[in-house]
């Protein structure tokens, strides 16, 4: 193990990949492999650790002690290579045929991806974005094995192991039709607990939200008739019903002329927005530059 002039250094490669897919199928692929050579790679680590490093599992591999302890270790040894290397590495944007792998829920495509695009055609023309369902125990590991670039959420829910960037502070407002009843006047606590309410729960089927915690410190409670996954839906089913709702602000910045827009009744604590992104791409000049392109959209 002391004489590194005896081993090839690849097969470091080969075991992050291994040890993040955990099946030799996929490992294969991502490396651009035959299924027998990394196999015959896999044996050599195993010789060389001294160790299993993956026993079978259920539908692939699972790390052993040894190989679960490697992991970091190995990954951050590649990041301190791929920095070596990338620093001789100019990135073109107006030569770049890349594709971007963005994670997004439909709150985040339209308050960051939607300013963000038309910059990218215009300084990356060659480039393509292809934007992701926001599944966070999904994007988690897509970051981690490098299927994603970066994923865009509330910092809240962001682990710490990951590289984070906040962008903005997103506050709630209260939605409405126009020539809403319950807003005639200027609208009570009262008759806001009233109302029908729709919520949104990105994990599907929750009734309660940061509205209902607030609501209960001051022990009142309100009526949330329907739960649903996706922001966009809201705006538009609210101005063609009774239903209200309180939404982050920039969903409903364009939505001005068919909406009410008002401060709730009572303060409800807003979050911060941001991106976060794997070591495996943090010292990548392309990744780099998507990242700044980003921080200048918002």
């Amino acid at each position: 193990m002391n004489n590194l002039r005896g081993i090839d250094l690849n097969l470091l490669v080969t075991l992050e990949t291994l040890l993040t897919e955990r099946n030799v199928t996929r490992a294969a692929q991502r490396l651009h492999l035959s299924q027998p050579s990394v196999s015959v790679q896999l044996r050599k680590l195993r010789e060389l650790f001294a160790d299993p490093l993956l026993s079978p599992a259920a539908g692939g591999m699972i790390p052993t002690a040894r190989g679960q302890a490697l992991l970091p270790a190995v990954q951050a040894a590649l990041a301190e290579v791929r920095k070596v290397l990338n620093k001789s590495h100019v990135f073109d944007p107006k030569e770049a045929n890349v594709i971007w792998q963005i994670a997004a829920a439909d709150y985040a495509e339209q308050a960051i991806l939607l300013p963000l695009l038309p910059k990218l055609r215009r300084a990356a023309p060659l480039s393509r974005v292809a934007a992701h369902q926001a599944s966070h125990s999904r994007m988690f590991k897509q970051l981690e094995n490098g299927a994603l670039d970066v994923a865009l959420l509330a910092m809240e829910a962001a682990p710490e192991h990951l590289h984070r960037q906040v962008l903005y502070r997103e506050h709630y407002v209260l939605i409405a039709r126009k020539k809403h009843p319950a807003f005639k006047r200027k609208l009570t606590l009262d008759r806001f607990c009233e109302l029908d309410h729709v919520l949104v729960s990105p994990d599907g089927g929750g009734f309660r939200g940061v509205t209902d915690t607030a609501l209960e410190s001051r022990g009142r409670k309100r009526r949330v008739v329907l739960s649903t996954q996706h922001f966009l839906f809201v705006p538009e089913l609210v101005a063609q019903s009774d239903l209200v709702a309180l939404v982050p602000a920039r969903l409903v910045r364009q939505h001005t002329e068919e909406l009410l827009v008002v401060s709730p009744p009572l303060p409800v604590p807003g979050y911060e927005m941001g991106m976060v992104w794997h070591e495996r791409s943090h010292v990548d000049p392309a990744q780099q530059w998507l990242r700044e392109q980003i921080v200048r959209a918002v």
